[in-house]
């Protein structure tokens, strides 16, 4: 469970740094066309985004985050699952060791019981026999 939880942050930190990165890029993300031509930008000139840029980048940005939102929580669910099968197949191994072991009891139990009568048995005859004569 902890191996899990790593890996969620690390995927949230990967996430969180490509999200950073895109507002970084100068070019939009998707195929669309520009809404103004770009222009050929000095080392101390700044380019300013329309608004449809921003509101596309928002949109992308919306829609990797949830699609990475989607596959974290399908890899929780998967998670659950196995940790849910692991405890599981523990308690049926369990189970089947103390069933074995109560097996086993139950046959000595039977084998000292068998022992018990015959040693009865036996000292009745002796017993019996000392008495008789």
């Amino acid at each position: 469970m902890r191996k899990d939880r790593l890996k969620y942050r690390n995927c949230g930190k990967i996430i969180s740094i490509v999200i950073l990165l895109s507002f970084l890029k100068p070019c939009p993300m998707s195929a669309q066309q520009q809404t103004e031509q770009s222009q050929t930008l000095n080392e101390n000139e700044m380019r300013f985004w329309s608004d449809l840029e921003v509101e596309l980048l928002i949109d992308e940005i919306s829609e990797a985050a949830l699609e990475a939102i989607e596959q974290a929580a399908g890899e929780a669910a998967r998670a659950a699952v196995l940790s849910m099968l692991e405890r599981e197949a523990a308690a049926l191994r369990q189970a089947q060791m103390l069933r074995i072991e109560a097996e086993q009891m139950r046959k000595t139990g039977v084998r000292n019981a068998v022992i018990t009568g015959l040693v009865c048995f036996v000292g009745g005859l002796v017993i019996g026999v000392l008495i008789t004569r």
